[in-house]
């Protein structure tokens, strides 16, 4: 089986139109390639993202994905291995992989999630621990 053909499992905000719109556009870029990408909607999902290791507040504000071995990949790494399963879509995860793309396109994502979730009124709040 190759890379771009193993089940991977992608961690994603269904509570977010943009994110939903995203991974339309996925699908339809991907074509039969998508069939190997599950979709699970984090919504209300923190039980479950705890028991996988991944920190219920982080999965709000980073795109997750957990390979077919197991790992889980966040932020850009997880776009990158997305888009690099997908022809029309290998160009441009190479570009956002280069060293002096990566850290600038890097702010700009959590800048532009931070904004659309406190837009939406549901930018994630820590608690403050003593």
């Amino acid at each position: 089986m190759k890379n771009g053909d193993e089940k991977v499992t992608v961690y994603y905000d269904g509570s977010c139109p943009r994110c939903i719109k995203d991974r339309n556009n996925y699908q339809n870029l991907a074509g039969e390639k998508g069939d190997s990408v599950c979709w699970v909607d984090i919504t209300g999902q923190e039980k479950l993202l705890q028991q996988l290791g991944i920190d219920p507040l982080k999965a709000l504000t980073e795109l997750h994905v957990k390979t077919a071995s197991g790992k889980v990949l966040s932020e850009l790494d997880a776009y990158i291995l997305l888009m690099s399963r997908v022809s029309r879509l290998k160009p441009l995860a190479f570009f956002i992989g280069l060293p002096f793309i990566r850290p600038l396109l890097a702010r700009y994502y959590h800048y532009s999630v931070a904004k659309r979730l406190k837009k939406s009124g549901r930018y994630p709040q820590r608690q403050n621990r003593k």
